[in-house]
Parts: structure tokens; C-alpha cells; sequence
């Protein structure tokens, strides 16, 4: 299906183009391009002008540049603008318009990612659902969101992030939602505020783009939940375990790898399952159901929708790995979170270790911590806090990883210490001095820690399943 045609796309950059051309999808990668997808020539670490050549061999149906590079002939299929990034933006806002999807917008400190797939989900039986496959979150991540928009898209989730002030409000009025959800207010880019209310002026910002009567959901279990009320539009919806909020949890109940949860709206009785345990992805489940309800999306089939969700790799999905094929009872639980990390979340994820049980009992639960970075002059002491973290009663090992981590380190119980260590890899090198069969184990830690390497070493001492 044609995306964009060359003549839709002059329009809406200004460019110039000259041939004709056709693209189905909007590429920014050489190495995850498909044949007739826009090649986007953005500038990183290296200058996306280098591969164009690349691409255009590999198939682009054209390339986005902001001139020729070299090698390329003058009439390949080229979108020339003064900028790319600028040009991107321009067919976002170009896509964004020529629809008439329900869009909805989500951010928060916590769980903007996890909510977008949870959303993807609920509503996949009531309509063509667009949303980013990745964290595509930023200055290029939601422009290129939206640019890869059908046009018969029913309902778009945009997930929109920050790291400073000033951020969010662009985006959104890009994105120009009709529901706007802020899922958690907490520490995190503390390096680029002042404190946490900073953050959540930061987060309401994203009313700033809301369409005409659009709608906000709002965490109601917050210190700044005033606060982001007072930035909301009149038509609002609230969530959480007080119990005023319009979307009220009841109870959740974690099991192996699912949680129930039963919650009431505006007084009626709402029960719906996710595929992952854990209070915290309860709570992101009642937000997706009142953002999904606040876009005219049919509560029932969303609830029944949604219990299908589970998390991806990373973000705490739940695997077994078999250590003897002859006795597949035996083998460690691994709870893959290594994704991200601050301390809303990984509070959340020693929460859940806690409450799991270890499959032999004589297993252990074992953390294995990375550092949080961008906390700013706190970082020391919210490292060393989790020492004291409730959930640490319940936990029987702590390896961590990283400068800042060896505050919680040297914070823990010498009954509870594992292995410190300044990088991953070194933990990498030796999975069996860091868990046994029979243990539960959690990893996690902020995504340049690279604590996905742990994992890996853990998965490959054995055959890993996901847990159903």
C-alpha cells in the first residue's frame, strides 16, 4: 500500500523531487530497510547521507536529503529539503492530518512503552491501530511515528518522552491527541530539574496539543496529582487506587506470569487479566482502559483485547530457562527488565521478585541492579535507598553493577551482598556465580548499562521459554 507519493510529499515538505516515485514505508535504518520504503538521511552518530546509496540499491522507494550525496545520480528518487529533520516533521504533521484516526497520547516517567502496547492491544479488535514498534518517543522518534501513518488508520498511540524542559509541547501539538495520558510522575532526568514538581509541569505539557474537547487521564495516586489537574482540560478522567478516582483498582493479584485485576468505573464493577505480574503494569492496564473508553473505544472488547497483552523482551517479560532436558523441572526464572531503569521502576520490579516464588525451594531471589542515570545531585542517595526498599525482606541476593549501584551495595546487609561489579560484561562472563537452579532472578538498570548482557549469559547457560 502507497504511503507516499512524490507529489504528496513536495507538498507537505516544500521540497523538491525530480522524478516521480512512490514510498510504503518510512525508513530511518539501512540495516531494517524494506524494498519501497523512504530512506530519511538523518544525522546521528554518523550522517544517514553516507547510505543512501546503500539504500537506494537495497530498494528505497526514495530517499528524504537535504542534498545529493555523492555517488547518487541527479534524478534518483530524491526528496531534497533545506533540513531532514525539519522535512520529517513536516510529513508527520502532513500524515497527522490527512487522517481520521483517534489519536492518543502517552507519557510519564514510567511506563509510556508498556501502556502503548497495552493500548495496541485493547483496541486491535475495533479498528486499524498505528503505533511505533519501538520507543520512538523523541524529537525524530514521533514525527517518524506519525510520517509512517496510514491513512485509514481508527486509532494512533503516540508515545511521547523527554530528558528536558521544554520538550513535550512540540511533540504533542504535532501529534495533536484527542486523549492525552500522563501514566506516573516520578524521579527521572532529575539531572535536567529541579525536582519532581518540575517534572510534571514538564508532563502537562502534553494538554498544550490536545484537539478541541479532547480528553486527559491522569494518575490519581500521586504527590502532583493536583498539580497535573490543574494543567487538565476540563474533560478528564482519573485512575488509581484512591478512592475517588474515576477508574478505581480494587485489587490486583499477581500470579506466575498474569495478574487479575478487579477495579470499578464510576461504581461499576470492571475485572480484566494482563499477561505479566505486577501492580504497576495493573495500574498501566486501568489507564489503557480509560484512555481507550476516553477514544470511543467499547470497554468490554477492550478488556477482552487486552488480556492477550504481554510484555516484550526487556520490560519484564517472564522466562524459564531448562538447565537439563532430562529433568525440565529444574531451571531459573528470569524476569528480562533490563530495558530501562529509574526509581519508580525498578521499586516496581523488586516489588514483583518479591512476590514471586522461586521455582525449587530451596531457590533464591536474586536482583542483579544496574545504575539509574540523568538523577542528577541525588543519584548517590537514591542508589543507596533501595537498601531499605520494603521488597528487600523477600530478597535473598543482590549483584550490582556500576559506580552508582555500589552505594546500594555497600548500603546492603553483607547477608544480602552478591557481586559488585563497574560493568556488565564482567558480570556476563560468569551467569553461574550469579544465580543457581531454583532461583527467581530480576535484572535491570538504565538501557546504557547494557545489563541485556547479563540476561543473554543467564538465557544461554540453558533453553529459555517464556512463561504462559
Amino acid at each position: 500500500m502507497t504511503l507516499w507519493t512524490s507529489d504528496e510529499a513536495v507538498v507537505a515538505t516544500g521540497g523538491t523531487s525530480a522524478t516521480g516515485w512512490e514510498a510504503t514505508g518510512v525508513s530511518i535504518d539501512t540495516r531494517t530497510l524494506e524494498a519501497g520504503d523512504m530512506f530519511v538521511a538523518l544525522k546521528d552518530i554518523r550522517d544517514g547521507h553516507d547510505f543512501v546509496a546503500q539504500a537506494l540499491e537495497k530498494g528505497a522507494g526514495c530517499a528524504l536529503v537535504s542534498r545529493i550525496p555523492d555517488g547518487v545520480p541527479a534524478d534518483a528518487p530524491l526528496l531534497v529539503v533545506d533540513d531532514v529533520l525539519t522535512g520529517l516533521e513536516a510529513l508527520g504533521r502532513a500524515a497527522r492530518a490527512r487522517t481520521d484516526a483517534r489519536v492518543i497520547g502517552v507519557t510519564g516517567s514510567v511506563g509510556k512503552t508498556s501502556t502503548k502496547e497495552m493500548l495496541r492491544t485493547a483496541l486491535a479488535g475495533q479498528g486499524a491501530v498505528h503505533a511505533a514498534e519501538k520507543s520512538y518517543n523523541n524529537h525524530w522518534g514521533v514525527p517518524l511515528t506519525l510520517a509512517r501513518m496510514p491513512r485509514d488508520t481508527d486509532f494512533a498511540v503516540i508515545e511521547i518522552g523527554m530528558n528536558h524542559p521544554g520538550e513535550i509541547a512540540p511533540l504533542a501539538k504535532m501529534a495533536r491527541p484527542h486523549v492525552a495520558m500522563i501514566t506516573i510522575v516520578a524521579p527521572a532526568h532529575l539531572e535536567a530539574f529541579a525536582n519532581v514538581e518540575e517534572i510534571a509541569f514538564e508532563k502537562a505539557a502534553i494538554f498544550e496539543g490536545l484537539e478541541d474537547g479532547g480528553a486527559a487521564v491522569i494518575n490519581a495516586d500521586l504527590p502532583t496529582t493536583e498539580l497535573l489537574l490543574s494543567k487538565a482540560p476540563p474533560k478528564r478522567e482519573t485512575f488509581g487506587e484512591a478512592e475517588n478516582a474515576d477508574w478505581h483498582l480494587v485489587e490486583a493479584t499477581s500470579g506466575d506470569a498474569s495478574t487479575v485485576c478487579r477495579a470499578s468505573h464510576d461504581g461499576t464493577p470492571l475485572i480484566f487479566k494482563l499477561g505479566a505480574p505486577g501492580r504497576h503494569f495493573a495500574m498501566n492496564g486501568l489507564a489503557c482502559l480509560a484512555a481507550a473508553v476516553a477514544a470511543g473505544a467499547d470497554l468490554g472488547r477492550a478488556a477482552i483485547e487486552l488480556s492477550k497483552w504481554a510484555p516484550p523482551s526487556g520490560r519484564g517479560q517472564r522466562k524459564f530457562i531448562h538447565l537439563d532436558a532430562q529433568m525440565p523441572e529444574q531451571g531459573i526464572d528470569l524476569f528480562d527488565d533490563a530495558y530501562n531503569a529509574n526509581p519508580a521502576s525498578v521499586g516496581a520490579a523488586l516489588d514483583v521478585l518479591a512476590s514471586a516464588s522461586p521455582p525449587d525451594d530451596a531457590g533464591r531471589r536474586v536482583a542483579i541492579l544496574g545504575d539509574m542515570k540523568e538523577l542528577g545531585a541525588t543519584e548517590n542517595e537514591l542508589h543507596a535507598g533501595f537498601a531499605t526498599h520494603p521488597a528487600m525482606d523477600d530478597i535473598g541476593q543482590v549483584h550490582c553493577v556500576g559506580p552508582l549501584m555500589k552505594h546500594l551495595y555497600d548500603a546492603l546487609p553483607a547477608s544480602k551482598q552478591g557481586l559488585w561489579a563497574a560493568t556488565s560484561a564482567e558480570l556476563a562472563d560468569s551467569p553461574l556465580a550469579l544465580v543457581r537452579a531454583g532461583d527467581v532472578v530480576m535484572a535491570k538498570g538504565s538501557l546504557s548499562m547494557k545489563m541485556a548482557l547479563i540476561v543473554d549469559a543467564i538465557e544461554n547457560l540453558g533453553q529459555a521459554v517464556a512463561n504462559k
